[in-house]
């Protein structure tokens, strides 16, 4: 059954999955439509198939199957359509006088002569163009969406398509609609190669096997690792290819060995032998010997032209018991190889020039009313007589002091001093903690979001090997957090000469991105690492630092609530560990600490069950920013966006403009590219009549985000214990019941301990906290790193 008409009122939409619930207005008379229809709007003229259904509460309605939106062809229809607010800055009044003016020619105006647009009173110039790309951005993306829905693709998942790739979509999909699951969140290869089924892409094609292992790689990518063993990669790709219940195929395994080895030959990926002592070498790739010049492969998706190869290639034969082939993307090999070559020819020594710096220590010592230890004393010693030097310790060790010392000495020798962190807290943290102005290492290698050739968001940076940074030292705080990626850019803007002081805590969890940066730099040996293991700070007095090194050292933690800054409050349901947050963050831990409840901080280790983030964002955001009159929000889905809510940026988006404000409100002082995954801020406006809302960050960013990007986005009320890494916050609540084993341990735990400043409160189970601190286990990563830095010392990389 067809019915078509004009939408006359929408009561339902959801910018997610399109559903959409809205009255129509037709020959008949008025129906209620429902199903999912993207881009819908009061006046728009709509033709769907579909059938009548009787609804238990809200009687007929007329459930379609399609459902198009059509460009009206009457002059009433013309006015309904410009006046529905589909288009963005028109409203009734302005279509009335824009159809007065252009009659039915009104639509090929706007589209093909919006300039004209200006001869009516009250449209300016610009207000034409804006009228303008508003009205194509609408048309086309109903046309992307009909062409994404012809290939039986749901709306939910056309419209990440659509805002992924824009009108790039069509040559994407058509070319490679593997892509999609590598680019797109909540898209996995099994949704691809429904695509590429319905494309005509066999599933015995060499170009799906190739996808599945590169999708396989990239996806160990996200998970931190910058390799896989060769099994385990082809096990990876052979579950991708294969249902769970097909019986085993020995020939696909072998299929996928073979696109392996083709795949390095073709230079998209990298095998190595790896021998039980460390040792490497290449398995069938000549691709290596394209030296430092690889490294302009580091953000290729590794998908292009190698799938037009039909080469026949067999694997070599099983590599001897004591060693194992390994596999990695062809940028992840030349990040770490590349990294390691720059770092070790940093590490000059610099003691031979016998720099008095006593005197300094001592003038130091006097004014900061503080006696160095000797482990201090050397530490200091060794990040000035070296290029590269790595300061390591738990809270309360004394390396901020030994950063306050170092920055007086290089003072003292008139060297031009960098001081940066990963984040803008952690920046924002040492500034606090040294009086010496820290910047985050995107903005002190000035980033400039860009596109590669494909039309992918990639960053680059204008301080490189061509432009370095002007610095004589380079401190960089919180090294934990730093992933392979962004120090291999930091360490192309270094030239030899300069100082590099790595300072961190090697136990926390490691980063968010791919690599164990700070581990493997000081497990190659290679470097003068201090290790700080004394406590300094608050000394006795502070049951944080205590504890926190208890925990670390795997000692079970006694709670006596004696204490100034570490509570247990114990409770044996979801429910009323509910409730006892709703009173520690409005009134118990404000009042007592004199904070503001925006400050304070829970944590969580997971993201799913009754403790994970989703839920307690949920619960957290009702108690800590509840709805209310005067206060604007907008419903995506199962989440309301609240203005006051505080949120976090969930992905990189280097594309991501932000500007500063001057302090009127009214003039951008500095303005920028480029939001990353961990950034919080809080909701500082929501605009339906734009249909955007304004983030403003820590630092004082502030960054527009359209409706159709909240994907970008989610509460911060509660967030992972991985995602608080470089933070601190002045007290931190941990709520403890139950949790997934894998998530049970030690440096998960010792994590969300040292970022509090003031206070910890755990509430729930200790018993949980003391089954973390037995368990040791941390996730592998598969990284080759420490051992490209120790060839590279060797002058073998």
């Amino acid at each position: 059954m067809v019915r078509e008409g004009y939408v006359e009122k929408v009561i339902y939409k959801n910018e997610d999955n399109g559903y959409a619930v809205f009255t129509v207005e037709g020959e008949d008379g008025e129906d209620v439509f429902v199903g999912n229809l993207r881009g819908v709007a009061e006046g728009v003229y709509v033709s769907a198939e579909g059938e009548f259904v009787e609804h238990p509460s809200y009687d007929l309605q007329f459930k379609f199957t399609s459902c198009e939106i059509k460009m009206p062809d009457d002059i009433i229809g013309v006015e309904k359509y410009l006046g529905s607010g589909v288009i963005k800055g028109v409203g009734e009044a302005l279509a009335k006088r824009i159809v007065k003016k252009f009659k039915m020619d009104s639509l090929r105006i706007i589209e093909e002569e919006p300039e004209r647009l200006a001869e009516i009173r009250g449209i300016s110039e610009r207000k034409a163009r804006e009228i303008a790309v508003s009205y194509n951005e609408k048309k086309e993306m109903q046309d992307a969406l009909m062409f994404l829905s012809g290939l039986n693709i749901p709306v939910n998942l056309a419209v990440k398509i659509y805002n992924e790739y824009g009108d790039r979509l069509y040559d994407v999909v058509r070319t490679n609609p593997y892509k999609i699951a590598e680019d797109i969140t909540g898209i996995g290869f099994k949704t691809a190669d429904e695509i590429a089924d319905r494309l005509g892409i066999g599933k015995d094609s060499d170009f799906r096997v190739r996808a599945a292992i590169m999708y396989a790689l990239s996806g160990a990518n996200r998970l931190g690792h910058m390799y896989l063993p060769q099994k385990m990669l082809v096990d990876k790709t052979y579950d991708l290819l294969m249902n769970e219940y097909m019986p085993y195929d020995p020939e696909l395994e072998m299929t996928i060995c073979n696109q392996i080895l083709e795949l390095s030959v073709a230079g998209k990926i990298i095998v190595k032998e790896l021998g039980l002592n460390g040792e490497s070498r290449d398995v069938g790739s000549e691709s290596e010997k394209a030296g430092i010049e690889g490294s302009e492969s580091m953000f290729d998706d590794g998908f292009d032209s190698v799938f037009d190869t039909q080469a026949e290639v067999q694997i070599d034969a099983p590599p001897e018991t004591h060693t194992e082939n390994i596999v990695y993307r062809v940028g992840d090999y030349y990040t770490e190889l590349n990294s390691a070559r720059m770092l070790t020819a940093l590490d000059i020594d610099f003691s031979k020039a016998k720099l008095n710096i006593d005197k300094v220590i001592k003038t130091v010592e006097d004014e900061e009313k503080i006696q160095l230890a000797d482990a201090q004393r050397q530490a200091v010693e060794k990040a000035v007589g070296h290029g590269v030097a790595v300061i390591t310790g738990g809270p309360g060790t004394g390396k901020t002091t030994i950063i306050n010392v170092l920055i007086r000495i290089y003072e003292s020798l008139r060297m031009n001093i960098v001081l940066a962190a990963p984040t803008g807290r952690a920046a924002k943290r040492i500034t606090e903690a040294t009086g010496y102005a820290a910047q985050t290492i995107h903005r002190l290698l000035e980033l400039n979001g860009g596109v590669d050739d494909d039309g992918d968001s990639v960053y680059v940076f204008a301080r490189n090997e061509s432009n370095p940074l002007e610095a004589d030292v380079i401190i960089i705080d919180e090294m934990s957090m730093v992933d392979s990626g962004i120090f291999y850019s930091l360490l192309k803007a270094v030239t030899p000469g300069t100082r590099l002081v790595l300072v961190g805590d090697s136990n926390q969890l490691p980063s968010v991105g791919p690599g164990n940066v700070l581990k493997d730099i000081i497990a190659s040996g290679v470097f003068h690492v201090s290790v700080l293991d004394r406590i300094y700070r608050q000394g006795k007095d502070s049951d944080i630092i205590g504890n926190a090194h208890k925990i670390n050292a795997g000692v079970h933690i006694e709670i006596k609530n004696k204490s100034e800054d570490f509570f247990f409050i114990p409770r044996n349901g979801y429910n009323e560990i509910i409730s006892e947050l709703k009173v520690l963050m409005t009134k118990q831990l404000p009042s007592f600490f004199k904070v503001n409840s925006s400050d304070i901080q829970v944590l969580t280790p997971m993201r799913k069950f009754d403790l994970g983030i989703e839920n307690l964002n949920r619960q957290l955001q009702e108690i800590l920013n509840p709805s209310g009159k005067g206060k604007p929000e907008y419903v995506r889905g199962d989440v309301v966006f609240r203005q006051g809510d505080k949120v976090m940026q969930v992905k990189n988006n280097y594309k991501q403009e932000w500007k500063i404000m001057d302090p009127t409100g009214r003039f951008a002082k500095e303005e920028g590219v480029g939001v990353f995954n961990g950034d919080i801020g809080f909701v500082r406006t929501v605009d339906d009549y734009d249909q955007k809302i304004i983030v403003e960050f820590d630092d004082g960013r502030q960054s527009e985000y359209p409706y159709n990007q909240l994907e970008e986005l989610e509460h911060a009320f509660a967030i992972t214990i991985h995602k608080s890494q470089g933070s601190e916050y002045p007290v931190v609540v941990l709520p403890l019941l139950r949790c997934p084993p894998k998530l049970l341990n030690r440096n998960l735990l010792y994590t969300a301990v040292t970022r509090a400043r003031r206070c910890v409160v755990i509430v729930g189970n200790i018993g949980l906290a003391n089954a973390m601190i037995d368990n040791e286990d941390e996730q592998k990563r598969f990284t080759t790193f420490a051992l490209r830095l120790s060839e590279a010392a060797e002058g073998g990389a």
